[in-house]
């Protein structure tokens, strides 16, 4: 029994270093679905985060253990901590959230001048080959990172495996309409290429001006959500903050079941405030055809 508990004490010591060094084995479960593990690791690839989805939700899961321990230790009340603490769960996703959204809107605003400069690349002589490598190397900065794999890529597997890889990892509407006309022109070639980025440029500049109307006038709506969902929760932990009738009716079974309806009750009200608040998504109508040859 002693080895036993030995052995698995090992074990555990090993898989936690692992995940906090970024070195621990690939494990994969016989019901795991791969595309689901994919998008996730895209999603993280997209926020800009080089761990992995479980290395994330480990660390969700310590922010959301402080959180219940310093609830806990202002409160004394295990349920009223329980709230704040999933909230603070939540924090890495909706921080990561926010900055992959920002990522992704970087790419889409710096199309239009990334398009001009292809467009002056392929006039001064290059091939449209030669002028998305130089593209990689002197566009405008998000697209430098956005196709910072790129000239490898093309050099390994062809520029139209390359561009689609491009293409997936950014995962974005305007990416995709844009790499499918960069293919349409690659494999046509011809005097015509300088013309087609031209009124390429022209349309994506009228997409992401419509698009940044869009989520500013939306902006305010989703800041005041998250205020109404934060400030009741912390008005609790103030009043549970020292003895009284207020620590008193919520350490009750009473006080327990008004914890749970009022977590429930904000929930809900989070998630119909996000589904009506929610930016029209462009359906995406191409991807996905590189997933195969990315890794």
């Amino acid at each position: 029994m002693s080895l036993l508990a030995a052995m698995s004490a090992a074990v555990f010591a090993y898989l936690l270093v692992g995940f906090l060094t970024g070195n621990a084995p690939h494990l994969q479960w016989r019901l795991q679905k791969p595309d689901e593990v994919s998008r996730q690791q895209l999603w993280l690839v997209q926020a800009g985060i080089q761990i992995s989805p479980a290395q994330f939700w480990f660390w969700s899961f310590v922010v959301a253990a402080a959180g219940f321990v310093l609830g806990f230790a202002v409160t004394g009340i295990a349920w009223v901590a329980v709230p704040p603490a999933l909230a603070m769960a939540l924090l890495p996703r909706w921080y990561f959230a926010r900055r992959r959204i920002q990522r992704l809107s970087e790419v889409q605003e710096a199309w239009p001048d990334g398009l001009r400069h292809l467009v002056a690349s392929v006039r001064s002589g290059m091939s449209l080959s030669l002028a998305l490598d130089d593209l990689a190397a002197n566009g405008p900065e998000p697209l430098r990172e956005a196709f910072e794999r790129y000239p490898t890529l093309a050099r390994v597997f062809g520029v139209g495996p390359a561009l689609e890889i491009v293409r997936d990892e950014l995962a974005d509407p305007t990416t995709d309409r844009v790499v499918e006309v960069l293919l349409l022109a690659y494999e046509r070639g011809g005097p015509l290429v300088p013309a087609i980025l031209r009124d390429l440029a022209e349309a994506t500049t009228a997409d992401v001006r419509t698009l940044e109307e869009i989520r500013t006038n939306s902006l305010e709506q989703r800041i005041n959500a998250r205020i109404v969902f934060v400030v009741p929760w912390m008005v609790l932990l103030l009043l549970t903050a020292r003895p009284g009738d207020y620590r008193d009716f919520y350490r009750s079974s009473a006080g327990l079941v008004v914890v749970i309806i009022a977590a429930i009750m904000s929930l809900v009200g989070t998630w119909v405030v996000a589904r009506l608040g929610r930016d029209p998504v462009e359906e995406r109508v191409f991807g996905g055809s590189a997933r195969s040859v990315r890794s």
